[in-house]
């Protein structure tokens, strides 16, 4: 694929500060079949999470603007951190549409029985607008118990999901949600639905896990519908998207294969 193959701003931009936005890129494949996709992994600057906003805001403007360079016509920012600190800046600075992530509060509070939920996500995202907005509300009458995941980027960055550090941290951060009555744990991170299949080990079946990825991908569909910006091609899947890196490209290969296991390494460039 080359720039030219990449007109007419039907692009799905999709950016995130590492591999964690691979969770929403393999929900937006499925969704949007028929656009091509340029995903950047800002992984010079990972983890985004305790950067100041300023320095996220940055990235994510120079980011955007490489985006709209590969024909964006609509990004979705695949990080809960960056939506929180810059979606609001880069809405008022491009006139396309942006999608961002949100806590998925509001479905975790409405299932939930016990009327306890548990949220996992990092300082960033607790201290954004959109996800105290969201509390507000969504979760009266439900008590939510926060659990900052430190360190849990740099695990999923660096493939040591099944590490004997990862289990520790999660059970750091999991085992007070359970005890304190919790029955949905919302993924509050892009990264956090790669540690799936270890949290629910620890939480056990009874709990539910929430990705918003699926809501995200809909909402852009949804989205691009609306502004005729949906093409109806057929692509093949292997084909559909480039990745760029601000950093190696090993990880965010390593991740992207267990999506899609024949991608090779000639769709992974570097972002100068």
């Amino acid at each position: 694929m080359n720039t030219s193959e990449l007109s007419g701003k039907t692009v799905v931009g999709i950016f995130d500060s590492g591999v964690g936005g691979l969770s929403v890129w393999r929900e937006l494949i499925k969704a949007i079949p028929g656009n091509r996709m340029v995903y950047v992994s800002d992984n010079a600057y990972s983890p985004y999470g305790p950067r100041p906003q300023s320095e996220i805001i940055e990235r994510a403007v120079a980011v955007t603007e490489f985006l709209i360079s590969e024909g964006a016509g609509i990004i979705v920012i695949a990080c809960n951190t960056a939506t929180a600190a810059a979606i609001d800046v880069l809405r008022l600075r491009y006139d396309i549409p942006f999608v961002g992530m949100e806590p998925a509060v509001k479905p975790a509070a409405l299932l939930s029985k016990t009327k306890t939920i548990g949220v996992l996500a990092t300082k960033g995202t607790f201290m954004g607008r959109l996800y105290n907005s969201t509390l507000r509300r969504f979760a009266t009458g439900v008590r939510v118990v926060e659990k900052v995941g430190t360190g849990l980027v740099d695990i999923v960055e660096s493939g040591r999901v099944d590490s004997a550090e990862s289990i520790r941290l999660l059970e750091r951060y999991i085992r007070p949600m359970i005890n304190r009555g919790a029955d949905h744990i919302v993924l509050g991170c892009t990264h956090y639905p790669f540690l799936s299949e270890q949290i629910a080990k620890i939480a056990g079946p009874d709990i539910k896990l929430v990705d918003p990825a699926p809501a995200v991908a809909k909402h852009t569909y949804e989205i691009m519908e609306e502004r005729g910006l949906l093409c109806h091609d057929s692509i093949d899947q292997l084909q559909q998207t480039r990745f760029f890196c601000t950093g190696s490209p090993q990880n965010l290969l390593r991740v992207a294969r267990t999506i899609l296991p024949s991608l090779d390494e000639g769709f992974f460039e570097r972002m100068e």
